[in-house]
């Protein structure tokens, strides 16, 4: 016990050093997460790229994209284009599991056939296969986990923590990160894309899907934040479904998700001894 108290108060005197060193070297320094050190030879590469989705979707939010139209089509053609000089070996969807066998067969037509038309293409259809085809990539894989939570629960719940900001948040939530509040109708899909990457906008996609509901709760319980963990929980669970992968350092992953899981992996991968996350925009030119 002595020897586990005396290792308890070294590391506790060790880390008030170096919280400067911390601060320092905060994830939300672009700088310091895509940097590049001797031990990342070993780690597998990840470029983990967020979306909208593209084609139906059972989510509350989406923008508005016609799939079928040949200058959207021209326009993902020419940033799978971009992102094939990442040279990925693996691609990740946001499909579940289940369902490989599936996608893995549906891949193969479209590899035989890339003019096979899709009823109602997704992102997975118009922008994975695609730049699977540019690249030679032979695996695709779903890491998808379906939960259900209510983010809505702030309006339907008399709320005794704080209604008024939650309230006045979402009443505009985009008044509160200027640096991002572009009119996206104005922006090619290039531009949009960069926008759904960049870190203020998946910082903002934490915030507003999940975070904001610890705001929201009675008396003497906790019912938003409460829901908020069943997200971060669904998310770490898709996590958990790419860890599950046979993966090694000589793989290439590019994963394609909506952009707030994208967020959840940001944080996930850039913590992991396991995996090193190249910078997006080194592709998205």
């Amino acid at each position: 016990m002595k020897k586990l108290i005396l290792f308890g108060s070294i590391f506790l005197i060790y880390s008030c050093n170096n919280v400067k060193s911390v601060v320092k070297n905060t994830k939300y320094n672009q700088a310091n997460l895509f940097a590049v050190n001797s031990n990342d030879v070993d780690k597998i590469k990840i470029l983990n790229f967020g979306t909208f989705h593209m084609g139906e979707t059972n989510d509350a939010n989406k923008t508005e994209f016609d799939e079928n139209d040949n200058k959207n089509k021209l326009e993902i053609n020419e940033i799978a284009k971009k992102l094939a000089l990442f040279q990925p070996t693996v691609i990740i969807v946001e499909m579940p599991p289940e369902y490989d066998i599936k996608l893995q067969a549906e891949y193969q037509s479209y590899l035989l056939n890339p003019k096979m038309k899709f009823k109602n293409p997704s992102e997975i259809e118009l922008l994975a296969y695609e730049l699977g085809r540019i690249s030679g990539v032979k695996r695709i894989y779903g890491i998808d986990h379906k939960m259900s939570y209510n983010y809505n629960i702030g309006a339907e719940m008399i709320n005794s923590i704080d209604s008024l900001w939650h309230n006045k948040y979402y009443k505009n939530p985009m008044k509160y990160y200027p640096e991002i509040d572009i009119d996206q109708k104005n922006l090619n899909l290039l531009e949009k894309l960069k926008i759904t990457n960049n870190n203020l906008y998946l910082d903002f996609m934490i915030e507003v899907n999940a975070e904001m509901l610890s705001h929201v709760g009675s008396d003497n319980a906790f019912e938003g934040a409460d829901e908020a963990t069943k997200y971060y929980q669904r998310n770490m669970r898709m996590y958990s479904n790419l860890n599950r992968l046979n993966l090694t350092s000589a793989d290439r992953v590019f994963i394609l998700m909506g952009a707030s899981h994208t967020a959840y992996l940001r944080d996930f991968i850039s913590r992991s001894p396991k995996y090193k996350m190249v910078n997006t925009f080194s592709y998205l030119k």
